[in-house]
């Protein structure tokens, strides 16, 4: 009996971390270049009921959450009045310096003009290799070609480096829309020939909130069930106790 509750609740734990999960992405459904979380459910390990009556019976102990890491389909490329955000249409990554100095990558083309004449992203991250604008440019006078050449007064000042990895789903997510390479996602080299830069454009996030509130609703009622499981069990464990002090 204790079998059964210790398979409920880490049904309802499961549940849990897949609702953690989807909040995440209605949180960030509207931000730029975001891609959702991928959530799927593993077996935990199953042992011999020790029947002798039906032997092959084997007892479960529930199941767990599993992340795949996110989904990459191309998000909706949308209008921005800001001249040099720019969107990646295909797979890849720009690749930016955090305030620690490591190399991230994120799809996330807000950019801005720093104090200091560097383009950065809306968070304050480098683009990196770093791109030192001239003194006094406007993000009017700056133009970003489909190859990522950064143009001021038609000359040539630096390049958006873009970037893939072999395998997406093995990157780490280190938050604020930023990713880090890993031994699982293979590191970075240049993407390929079908992925270009839009300059004036940004992508949207690719969560739909349409999709997320279906699997919220689908998540709750399964926490819910588990819950109930457990106090069924419960109430037949006080039952049991009550005959054998009778």
């Amino acid at each position: 009996m204790l079998e059964g509750m210790y398979a409920a609740a880490a049904g309802m734990a499961a549940q849990q971390d897949r609702l953690d999960a989807i909040s995440n992405d209605v949180a960030n459904v509207n931000t730029t270049g975001y891609k959702r979380t991928r959530v799927a459910f593993r077996d935990l390990v199953y042992t011999d009921a020790g029947l002798a009556t039906q032997p092959g019976v084997r007892d479960g102990s529930g199941a767990a959450a599993t992340f795949l890491g996110r989904g990459t389909a191309q998000g909706a490329l949308l209008d921005s009045p800001n001249p040099i955000d720019v969107a990646i249409s295909g797979p890849g990554y720009l690749t930016v310096r955090d305030a620690q100095g490591r190399q991230m990558l994120t799809r996330d083309g807000h950019l801005q003009i720093d104090g200091q004449g560097r383009i950065s992203t809306n968070a304050g991250n480098l683009l990196d290799p770093a791109i030192q604008l001239p003194a006094g440019t406007q993000a009017e006078d700056v133009r970003i070609a489909a190859n990522g050449s950064v143009m001021v007064n038609n000359r040539e000042v630096g390049r958006i480096n873009v970037v893939n990895v072999p395998a997406e789903a093995g990157l780490q997510a280190m938050g604020n829309n930023l990713f880090q390479a890993t031994a699982a996602s293979g590191g970075t080299r240049a993407a390929g020939p079908g992925t270009e830069l839009v300059a004036g454009k940004l992508e949207a996030s690719n969560a739909d909130m349409a999709d997320s509130m279906t699997q919220m609703v689908e998540s709750q009622r399964a926490f819910e069930l588990a819950s109930k499981a457990i106090q069924t069990q419960d109430r037949i464990a006080e039952i049991a106790n009550q005959v054998k002090r009778i």
